[in-house]
């Protein structure tokens, strides 16, 4: 089995970044298949942090090639800012391909962002990248993909037919409209640069299957945050589980031969939306400040809850993990007793399930399982034996809870600070 999907189990933020850069040293291709660079993926080996928003997580490994696909939406300016930022670190970035298929974000986009979150009575907490109004281009088919975009006449071309309706709706909102002229000349060297990049994705990873290599595929977000599948309207504007990985790569579903759930060792989420097992106080703030739960994004602090395995058995479903890796369980060290979600409470009853309607989520009470923390510093520990007897238990119930079994467990940000349990890829 040669292809394994790295999937957030969780509302993002799980920690995908780093078992994707952990599993990259086995990797031959790594490929981030939708979203844009609303997501951050914080990856730590030696003395240096690194904040990854549209590259793959694999771009640190000089023979292994990384992929944006064409599910992806794609802020040309950010991605040179990155591409930049790592050739300043040492990394030429030649192992880069971005699919030609990919749409572009563009400022129009961004504005737009800002305009519609301003309409919403309930705000969704968008990042303001404009990732929705480039998804939304895309279906109504009036967007234009990176195959295009550097080509500067079809550029030109394509901004003459949008712009007017851009500018109509931005200036009913009073608001800065875009001059045509302006961001063709803008873009000029932006699309040469990026040009030398650009290439047919799904032949890239069609490819790099039939040669039996092995091959990682890095989302973005969580599955809670899955336009079809999440806490809708609190959502994303894509699909992050394993099922769009096929139709956003261009590879048969059959291609995808493992998946591998990555939850934390408790729940977080940004923005708006409900969360059924949020925690407040100081045991909230602790975990916050030891876990370093701030979006990579945009900074703000996340939101802290305990681990909702209904929410997690629900992941399962959509995705079909076949492992999990729970992650920052260092984090928790010292919080004297820990707490499952195993079920809600929603009108007097009891439920397994996470309830389609918002408003029937809005009303659900987490049933929550108490159990003994742990203390001590767990940062060293090599093998599950190293860790004290009640983080094991914690890590037991937990795959007891979501039927799937543990394959590897984080103690720490760096490399060296994954224990692997289970080999897989």
């Amino acid at each position: 089995m040669s292809t394994l999907a790295v999937i957030g189990a969780q509302w993002g933020d799980e920690g995908k970044g780093k078992i994707t850069d952990y599993l990259a040293l086995k990797a031959d291709l790594v490929v981030r298949f939708q979203g844009g660079d609303n997501a951050g993926h914080t990856i730590v080996f030696g003395k240096e942090k690194y904040a990854l928003h549209l590259v793959p997580s694999g771009i640190f490994r000089p023979d292994t090639k990384n992929l944006l696909a064409a599910g992806m939406v794609i802020n040309p300016l950010s991605l040179l800012e990155e591409i930049d930022m790592l050739k300043e670190k040492g990394f030429d970035c030649e192992n880069l391909v971005i699919c030609a298929r990919a749409h572009v974000i563009l400022p129009y986009h961004q504005a737009l962002d800002t305009f519609y979150e301003s309409l919403k009575k309930d705000k969704v907490g968008t990042t303001a990248k404009g990732i929705g109004p480039a998804y939304m281009d895309k279906a109504a088919r009036r967007g234009i993909r990176i195959g295009e975009f550097c080509d500067p006449a079809r550029f030109a071309a394509h901004l003459s037919v949008v712009l007017p309706h851009i500018n109509f709706l931005l200036e009913s909102a009073g608001m800065e409209t875009f001059d045509k002229t302006d961001l063709v000349e803008r873009f000029k060297p932006v699309q040469d640069r990026l040009r030398p990049y650009v290439g047919d994705g799904a032949a890239v990873v069609n490819d790099a299957i039939d040669k039996d290599l092995k091959v990682l595929f890095e989302g973005a977000q969580g599955t809670m945050l899955c336009l079809d599948h999440g806490t809708y309207p609190y959502v994303t504007s894509s699909s992050p589980t394993a099922a769009a990985i096929p139709i956003n790569v261009g590879i048969p579903p059959k291609a995808v031969h493992k998946v591998l759930g990555i939850t934390k060792a408790y729940a977080t989420r940004v923005g708006g939306g409900v969360f059924p097992s949020e925690i407040s106080g100081d045991t909230a703030d602790s975990i916050r400040q030891n876990g370093n739960e701030f979006g990579t994004t945009t900074g703000r602090p996340r939101r802290i809850g305990w681990l909702d395995t209904v929410a997690l058995r629900h992941a399962v479903r959509i995705n079909g993990f076949d492992y999990l890796a729970i992650m920052l369980l260092d984090v928790l060290s010292g919080v004297d007793e820990l707490k499952l979600c195993t079920a809600y409470e929603l009108d007097g009853e009891r439920i397994d399930h996470v309830p389609a309607s918002i408003d029937d989520l809005k009303r659900c009470r987490p049933v929550l399982n108490r159990m003994p923390g742990f203390t001590g510093d767990i940062s060293s520990a090599k093998t599950f034996e190293d860790l004290p007897q009640n983080a094991r238990n914690y890590l037991e119930e937990i795959a007891r809870l979501v039927g799937v079994g543990i394959a590897l467990f984080s103690v720490g940000p760096g490399r060296d600070q994954t224990v692997l349990l289970d080999t897989f890829f």
